[in-house]
């Protein structure tokens, strides 16, 4: 199996993640414990070679070196002199785009046993190419492949290592294609493995909560509105929640993956080409549906990133709010939930201190996944047709936004695998804010009376219980008749939580039974019986 290889940050050298675990559909599950950092990708040429798996260590990053003596540019036919120094490292992507290694020489096999098929190269100059190619993998995979600056990009490295390694038969790769449409095809099949990643780690967090939610049958939370207490909830609903949007943000990349799963390669330039190429092989040869239409299109579209950064925004967005409701939970004002010692920090000041920084830092990340969703938008609103050099900026902000996306979820998980329910300090605080005046209105419906009036009608008997400072339930009969003589002896059947509680009936509801068969999906969806 191929493994995979993400950016560390914009500015830094990238971040080696090792395979580990398959990717999986929306219906799939794991046990948390089966998720790990780390994932397998399809390699549809897996025949040729396959290369070792990559480990997270920094001893294994390749190099990065200037040439002492620049070489002449494999594009430079037509100039006099070199460009300088200044511009040289001003326009080269090597030092982030080298993250795109394994599917840049992915694409480079496909296209060289598509040349060969098609007769514009022979089976024997395929075979050493395809040779060259599985030992400049293995170098890169050991850390012994040098990436030169003066090679400016991924492309140019490989290509020139290559005519380094096998000579004349290397020159014959860049047949019919071009950095333009090479670049946008090792881009779709990075993005593609990147969805499939994040899609995993969605899934690991909602088994995480569902987990959660198991272990905290019947118990009642306070839900709220404004951030002021409004109706009481099952705590399984409550998490179920964030299971039910989870979901939609893995549905979200799937569709993307679906949209973007079209190979650009054999475009070239921007108006594709008079030799005689197989472009639908290509594009099978890669795991492609189909090569897209029109060469113009496949070479400056970026909507496919644009989209994968949208979706992680979105999915950030929510884990912030999830990140939110923990830190204040955790807190002694609420004092709903204790993290565990594993998953809080301490102050350098104040020894008695144990903050949940993990989903602060959740909440804080949030932002830079929006950022780098913004940069692209930016980036790409300006843009003529066909392929513009400042496409060449669209890769570090991919990186970064899947790896936070990433870390994002995986210590979302942990954190839920990681804290406790106060289910004694939750019991102490339902009696405070009315919850239960809503389904006291319900009643008065029952009995007859318009919403409207019913509303009305519980509003007085709240103010009444301002001002006696006690709960609805601890109102006399009498006392609820002087605001209206509907109320019977049945009223009681509504009053207080536990009975508002099983007063919830409608789909969807937070009522026991309905919540119980919410849980019964996820719990079949997940397969976490299995």
């Amino acid at each position: 199996m191929e493994s995979m290889l993400f950016s560390s940050s914009p500015s830094s050298s990238s971040t080696l993640l090792s395979a580990q675990n398959p990717s999986f559909s929306s219906s799939s599950s794991l046990h948390p414990n089966q998720i790990h950092s780390s994932f397998f990708f399809r390699c549809p040429l897996a025949s040729r070679s396959k290369p070792a798996a990559v480990s997270c260590c920094a001893s294994q990053q390749p190099d990065m070196a200037a040439a002492s003596v620049k070489e002449a540019k494999l594009w430079g036919g037509r100039f006099e002199e070199g460009v300088t120094d200044a511009v040289e490292r001003f326009t080269e992507s090597i030092s982030f785009d080298k993250a795109l290694y394994k599917h840049d020489i992915m694409g480079s096999r496909a296209h060289a046993s598509m040349l060969a098929n098609q007769g514009l190269i022979s089976f024997s100059d395929r075979d050493t190419i395809l040779e060259g190619l599985d030992q400049i993998e293995k170098r890169i995979v050991k850390g012994e492949f040098v990436w030169r600056t003066d090679r400016e990009d991924v492309h140019m490295n490989i290509e020139a290592a290559l005519t380094d390694l096998i000579g004349e038969p290397a020159k014959k790769l860049h047949t019919a294609r071009s950095r333009n449409d090479q670049v946008s095809t090792d881009f779709r099949l990075w993005c593609r493995d990147a969805i499939d990643t994040i899609v995993a780690r969605i899934k690991h967090l909602q088994v995480a909560l569902v987990s959660l939610a198991k272990k905290n049958s019947g118990v009642i939370v306070p839900g709220y509105t404004h951030l002021q207490r409004a109706q009481p909830v099952l705590l399984q609903h409550h998490l179920l929640a964030y299971v039910e949007m989870l979901e939609r943000d893995a549905g979200r990349l799937q569709d993307c993956r679906v949209r973007l799963n079209f190979c650009p390669l054999g475009a070239c330039a921007l108006a594709g080409t008079g030799l005689p190429i197989d472009r639908f092989m290509t594009s099978d040869a890669l795991g492609f549906t189909a090569p897209m239409r029109n060469s113009m299109d496949a070479v400056s579209d970026r909507d496919f990133v644009l989209e994968l950064l949208s979706a992680n925004s979105i999915t950030a967005m929510h884990l912030s709010r999830l990140g939110e409701e923990w830190v204040l939970w955790a807190s002694e004002e609420f004092g709903f939930i204790t993290p565990s010692d594993s998953v809080s920090t301490g102050s350098s000041i104040m020894p008695q201190k144990k903050n949940p920084d993990p989903m602060e830092l959740v909440r804080g990340k949030s932002a830079r996944v929006l950022g780098d969703l913004v940069t692209l938008q930016v980036l790409c609103k300006g843009l003529p047709l066909a392929y513009n050099r400042d496409l060449q900026e669209d890769k570090e902000p991919v990186f970064d936004s899947v790896k936070t996306i990433i870390g994002m979820l995986e210590v979302s998980a942990e954190f839920a695998q990681n804290i406790t329910y106060n289910r004694d300090r939750i019991q102490k605080s339902l009696p405070a804010g009315h919850l239960d005046a809503t389904t006291l209105a319900d009643y008065l419906v029952h009995k007859g009376i318009p919403f409207r009036t019913s509303h009305d009608i519980v509003g007085r008997a709240v103010a009444l219980c301002v001002y006696k400072n006690c709960e609805l339930q601890d109102l006399s009969l009498e006392e609820l008749r002087s605001i209206n003589e509907v109320f019977d002896d049945g009223v009681y059947d509504y009053l207080g939580v536990q009975n508002s509680i099983k007063k919830f009936s409608s789909y969807g509801s937070t009522g026991s039974e309905c919540v119980a068969a919410q849980l019964d999906f996820w719990i079949s969806n997940l397969k976490l019986n299995q």
